[in-house]
């Protein structure tokens, strides 16, 4: 035991003693540990500090007075250490000891400064080749960023490119999409102009109701037209899916873009950024966090997914829109040459029933001259036979006089002869007279029949022309032209 005040015993040059091989007590670490400041070695808010810095400060030395040494004892009681050598001189160590001593320390304060050289040495190596190492790896990583801006670059031009076309597209067929509109908007006219042709040629009299062939031209044009209202009717349907097929496209570019937009400020950004450029901070446990959700390959297979889906829809648009223009210029060419055989067949039908009434309008104007001929005729066969039964009266009062003779004077002389031939002449002449009276009569009454027929014909096909030709031709001539038909206006 050495007593207090007096210098310690240097143990530098002592050996150790082992390690023990069993874990000390869990209180016992605890109670060594319990003032300790626990060290983080990721904590950036604490400055470094060597553990000697803790060990010495977890020393907390105190001065007690002499008399806690020896209780019981006032201090003018102690004795003090004397030392039993008889020359009373005070020494605890040889000259040799101190020499070692010395020797000692120098070689390890040589060995310490040749140990802090080469640490210095090696820090200087580890510090650069950590300055070349992050360098490097810097570049790289800048080298890297501006390779996937020219990336997003270059898809952000194709998916530029690629949705001018597609909203061209999108615009043409919106057009035609119109035009198929007022193009089937255009064919209800000709229709309803069919059908109304159909329900006037009805009101026709007599024997102009006839299938003749302006009714099976109309009924003929009916079916075109309803066969061609049918197919614009399917391509209008097919172009509004088409339509819908080219918006969604456009806007799966328009959200590629907008993410290729956004990607490639932000890229943009990370590479301009420096060690010497502002709002750089540590987000401690970034690169922990995996938040993608594709790589290279899914990422420009996405973009060309979305540009081919486009291009297939603008191809498929453009092929639609030419066959809807082959549609409507065949249907418009159909529509209008069955119109213009409708046309001609009214035409035809127009000019035979106008023939038709101008030969019934002869015959009657004959029929009507022979009715007053016939009547003058009959006036006179009237006439005549009055004058011959005046003239049979004055033959059969004379013989009726003559037969008042008396005795021999009733002698039948030629002038008895005579008379009785005239009254028989008479007779046969009236006989023939009634009979021609009769029969003019009855030619009459033919006349007058026929001259009724012909009258009621003329009405029938003044009632037919008037059909045909101001209702029916009046309508028709409202009909939309091609242009009209095609859509174009």
């Amino acid at each position: 035991m050495e007593l207090y005040g007096y210098p310690l015993k240097a143990k530098f040059n002592q050996p150790q003693p082992p390690r023990p091989k069993v874990l000390p007590a869990t209180n016992t670490v605890a109670a060594n540990y319990k003032n300790r400041i626990p060290y983080h070695p990721e904590s950036f808010s604490m400055p470094w500090m060597p553990n000697s810095y803790y060990k010495a400060a977890a020393l907390n030395p105190t001065l007690a007075p002499l008399t806690e040494n020896f209780p019981g004892l006032p201090p003018t009681k102690i004795v003090p250490f004397i030392s039993e050598r008889p020359n009373r001189v005070f020494t605890r160590h040889t000259l040799d000891d101190w020499h070692r001593s010395n020797m000692t320390n120098y070689k390890e304060s040589e060995t310490t400064r040749h140990n802090a050289e080469r640490l210095r040495a090696d820090l200087n190596r580890a510090i650069k080749d950590v300055y070349q190492q992050a360098k490097r790896t810097q570049g790289e990583s800048t080298r890297n960023l501006g390779e996937r801006v020219n990336d997003i670059e270059y898809w952000k031009s194709e998916l530029c490119i690629e949705l001018d076309a597609i909203i061209r597209e999108t615009n043409s067929l919106a057009d035609m999409q119109k035009r198929l509109e007022r193009a089937l908007a255009d064919t209800e006219g000709p229709f309803q102009v069919a059908h109304k042709c159909l329900l006037h040629r009805e009101k026709r009299m007599g024997i102009d109701l006839v299938n003749d062939d302006v009714e099976k031209q109309l009924i003929t044009e009916i079916k075109i037209i309803r066969s061609c209202r049918e197919r614009l009717q399917q391509c209008l349907d097919t172009v509004n899916s088409q339509l819908m097929c080219n918006k969604e496209a456009r806007q799966e570019l328009e959200k590629d873009l907008a993410d290729k937009q956004m990607g490639h400020h932000i890229d943009s950004k990370c590479y301009q950024l420096k060690n010497t450029s502002r709002n750089i901070h540590f987000f401690k446990g970034v690169e922990r966090i995996d938040a993608t959700v594709s790589v290279p390959e899914t990422w420009a297979r996405f973009t060309d997914s979305n540009i081919f889906r486009s291009q297939s829809a603008r191809a498929a648009s453009a092929k639609l829109r030419a066959s809807t223009e082959s549609l409507l210029m065949g249907t418009a060419d159909e529509m209008w040459r069955q119109f213009s055989k409708v046309n001609d067949a009214f035409t035809s039908r127009i000019t035979e029933t106008a023939n038709a009434k101008s030969k019934i309008q002869t015959h009657l104007a004959k029929t009507r001259q022979e009715i007053f001929q016939i009547e003058t005729k009959i006036q006179v066969i009237q006439k005549t036979i009055k004058d011959k039964e005046t003239q049979l009266k004055v033959a059969q009062t004379r013989l009726d006089e003559r037969t008042r003779r008396p005795n021999v004077e009733l002698c039948r002389d030629a002038a008895q002869i005579h008379l009785v031939q005239e009254v028989n002449e008479i007779n046969e002449t009236l006989r023939n007279l009634h009979q021609c009276l009769r029969a003019s009569e009855d030619m009459l009454q033919m006349l007058v029949r026929s001259k009724g027929v012909l009258e009621h014909d003329l009405v029938v096909k003044n009632n037919s022309l008037f059909i045909d030709q101001e209702r029916c031709m009046g309508m028709r001539k409202s009909y939309p032209s091609t242009v009209q038909i095609l859509g174009y206006v």
